[in-house]
């Protein structure tokens, strides 16, 4: 169990990270990253603080480590583990959507499937294993990457001009393999430890050599990642952009040049129908976005916030129209937190592992991808021009004029000029400012396309025992029924 300081430690380790055309260098330090690289380091400090919500003893090692990577056997233990997850969100309040507790869960998820490890490939499944007890006792943060480079997307990826675009096996010895290409969307890269590098994409014949399934360190040589344009760079005040400036845990492709991998840190290499059962055949793809539905149950919370408070600070709380609104969202919030729990309620022993149920999750995605933005709108009208009548910056406030200005015409029933200007630069941020936009789609594609999480839906939802009332209810008549004419 780390803190932040040795977190932040771990990241001075000469990764190659390119912005704006050049080498970031130290990211603790660089101003397109350093606040949310120390967003990310607080979680380690809120989970030395809180050490008894937040972690476990591990029996291998008998050191105290964080629950996301407890592989629970009852209720309790998933609802433990969930609490733990709920707490961490709390501190960025949901806005950092690859916090380590994801790529952990995923691992949870792979480790309760071990044994289809072990029927595919004895020794993959040997350093599977001992990576999973080298990142949990470590703390690793890990981020991944699992899709492809976009490029044509009628064509699969082998058949792409560049048979490197994606990344995929290039060489193969005694000592490891050797990966080169691209892979998105290394989001949380700059600020992780590893990256697990896979696909969960389906793969088709010819694919082969991107079939793979393992573990990089950020630094290895010839790991390069790309970042997107830092909304933290261009957040310079707190006051202003009080959750970009913080909270930007960017995106970034990663492109891996002829990076030689230990096969200590290889799963599975060339087998396309192994790559996609190691997610699904497995808890994996179900931990993982149980976790990313908690982290959205906690934003979704920090959005009804915003909600109740701009109708009291434009004093619109009392009109019926607004409390209608109010209470629309406040039942779309629910919707996610009831899923959550009924997820949990609904689980089931597997392997002997209690797993949240399948189908409620991504019933839950299916239906929080449309939702998102639907609320993201209905808080754009509650609020309407009070998100775009504000100061230009914080600095309107150290001149007399502006601020006297500001004063008379940021006006409210419950709040001064003040705390007016800054709950509307707050709210803008998280449904307005390009940050905003940002979340918007990732809350609509961080699961896939919608016609994905739809495809699982459809794969997991029992209906058989739906056709099953229907055929018990056609079989109770028939057409010569008796007492039940026939029409002439």
């Amino acid at each position: 169990m780390k803190t932040g300081s040795q977190h932040l430690a771990t990241l001075r380790d000469g990764r190659s990270i390119y912005i704006d055309g050049k080498l970031a260098g130290d990211v603790t330090q660089h101003p397109a990253f350093c606040n949310s690289v120390a967003s990310a380091a607080r979680l380690y400090d809120f989970q030395a603080a809180n050490s008894d919500l937040m972690t476990f003893t591990s029996l291998s090692s008998g050191e105290r480590v964080n629950r996301a990577w407890d592989l629970p056997t009852d209720y309790e233990g998933l609802v433990m583990r969930r609490k733990a997850m709920e707490a961490w969100a709390g501190t960025h309040y949901g806005f950092m959507g690859r916090s380590p507790d994801h790529v952990a869960s995923c691992f949870a998820g792979m480790m309760m499937g071990i044994d289809l490890f072990e029927n595919h490939d004895r020794a993959r499944a040997g350093a599977l294993a001992d990576y999973f007890r080298y990142a949990r006792d470590n703390d690793l943060f890990l981020t991944y990457v699992i899709i492809n480079p976009q490029a044509d997307r009628s064509k699969s990826a082998h058949e792409q001009a560049d048979p490197y675009l994606t990344a995929g096996i290039v060489d193969e010895d005694s000592t490891g393999i050797t990966i080169r290409g691209a892979k998105m969307l290394a989001t949380s890269g700059i600020m992780a430890n590893e990256v697990f590098v896979s696909c969960v994409q389906p793969l088709g014949v010819g694919d082969e050599k991107y079939a793979i399934s393992l573990a990089v360190p950020m630094n290895a040589p010839g790991v390069k990642l790309l970042s997107r344009k830092s909304y933290e760079a261009a957040s310079p005040s707190q006051f202003d952009n009080p959750l970009a400036s913080r909270f930007d845990e960017n995106d970034a492709v990663i492109y891996f040049d002829d990076v030689k991998v230990p096969w200590d840190r290889v799963f599975i290499a060339g087998d396309t129908a192994m790559v996609m059962k190691q997610f699904h055949a497995t808890p994996a793809h179900v931990l993982q976005n149980y976790q990313c539905q908690v982290r959205l149950m906690v934003k979704m919370r920090f959005l009804m916030g915003i909600a109740r408070r701009t109708a009291e600070i434009n004093g619109t709380l009392a009109l019926p129209p607004v409390r209608d609104m109010l209470g629309q969202l406040a039942a779309e919030a629910a919707l996610v937190e009831g899923m959550v729990h009924g997820m949990e309620a609904k689980g089931k022993v597997r392997n002997g592992y209690y797993i949240p149920d399948g189908h409620l999750l991504y019933a839950s995605q299916v239906l929080t991808q449309q939702l998102y933005s639907k609320v993201i709108t209905s808080l754009r009208d509650l609020a309407g021009g009070g998100l775009i009548m504000l100061p230009s910056s914080i600095a309107d406030f150290a001149n007399p004029e502006t601020a006297a200005l500001i004063g008379k015409t940021q006006q409210s029933p419950v709040a001064n000029s003040q705390d007016r200007v800054k709950f509307f630069k707050l709210a803008w941020d998280a449904i307005g400012s390009e940050f905003a936009s940002r979340h918007n789609q990732y809350e609509m594609f961080y699961a896939g396309a919608t016609f994905v999480t739809k495809g699982h839906s459809f794969r997991t939802f029992d209906w058989e025992s739906s056709t099953n009332l229907v055929d018990t209810m056609l079989a109770s008549y028939d057409l010569h029924d008796a007492g039940m004419g026939v029409a002439a």
